[in-house]
């Protein structure tokens, strides 16, 4: 096996036998978080079924809201099956929706990516009226991690206050999509290089967009450690202000298990984001 080709990079060698493991402890965990306290399910924001959020209030006073988008590639995997991450920031006083979105290729990725710019207004409407001022922080892994970057990228002069976005978390995001041609995952995303490109939040950066904080962990492939140093390093070039940061010891989904945790990473990074906002 050449594990220099784009389809082992992304696909085959980003798999570890944790992995069914971890999965199994994950659902355990979404099961408890479920069970913890009452949450607001399936709120849409869209017209497509699969375009709604789940809202976990604050534990006390809130402090802001963070908007987690989950991974699966564009084309797998449910929000529902990420709801272990919210109880941690909860407890240290942010709301969490969880959005869930389309899929390859029942739409296309721009489609899917346009179709969650919706999200943010939707959520901020389901907020109690005093919380919709209080710092938004966006937050997703893998495909989500796109996810996020594309929805700091479609902020502007005019957003409101209530949808302005205080600081970004992508962790181990895709951000220049052309090696995807090249692999078994465009059966489903059916891009070309042209389409590839320009769903490539890499080659549209400005200045004046929020803080970020690109998070991968070190036991991943070369290719995702090179997406994420590479777009700290092209965030920072374009005038803002961003970190890049690989998690020692972490692959793509262990990594979520160590920001799970109470005391874990994500919190830390959440409330330095929100202490930020103006």
């Amino acid at each position: 096996m050449d594990i220099h080709t784009p389809e082992y990079q992304y696909v085959t060698g980003q798999r570890r036998e944790t992995f069914p493991a971890l999965f199994t402890a994950f659902e355990a965990a979404n099961a408890r978080a479920l069970a913890a306290r009452a949450w607001q399910a399936d709120i849409p924001y869209g017209a497509h079924a699969r375009e709604t959020f789940d809202l976990f209030p604050a534990m006390g006073p809130a402090r802001g809201t963070v908007v987690y988008l989950h991974a699966g590639y564009w084309q797998s995997r449910d929000k529902s099956q990420f709801r272990f991450l919210a109880p941690a920031l909860c407890e240290a006083g942010f709301n969490v929706a969880l959005a869930g979105y389309p899929l390859c290729p029942d739409v296309t990725l721009a489609a899917l990516t346009a179709g969650v710019r919706q999200a943010l207004p939707a959520v901020a409407a389901a907020l109690p009226p005093d919380q919709r001022g209080l710092p938004l922080i966006v937050a997703g892994h893998s495909a989500g991690g796109h996810l996020a970057v594309e929805l700091a990228l479609s902020q502007g002069p005019d957003t409101p206050r209530e949808t302005r976005i205080a600081g970004i978390v992508p962790v181990s995001g895709i951000y220049d999509l052309a090696p995807l041609v090249q692999t078994t995952l465009n059966e489903r995303l059916r891009l070309d290089a042209e389409q590839a490109r320009a769903c490539s939040p890499r080659f549209r950066l400005r200045a004046g967009l929020p803080p970020a904080i690109f998070v991968v962990g070190r036991e991943e492939t070369p290719e995702f450690l090179r997406q994420n140093d590479g777009m700290a390093q092209a965030w920072r070039a374009s005038g803002n202000a961003a970190q890049s940061i690989a998690v020692a010891g972490q692959d793509h989904f262990s990594l979520l298990d160590v920001l799970a945790r109470r005391d874990g990473l994500l919190v830390e990074w959440v409330r330095e984001l929100a202490g930020g906002a103006g």
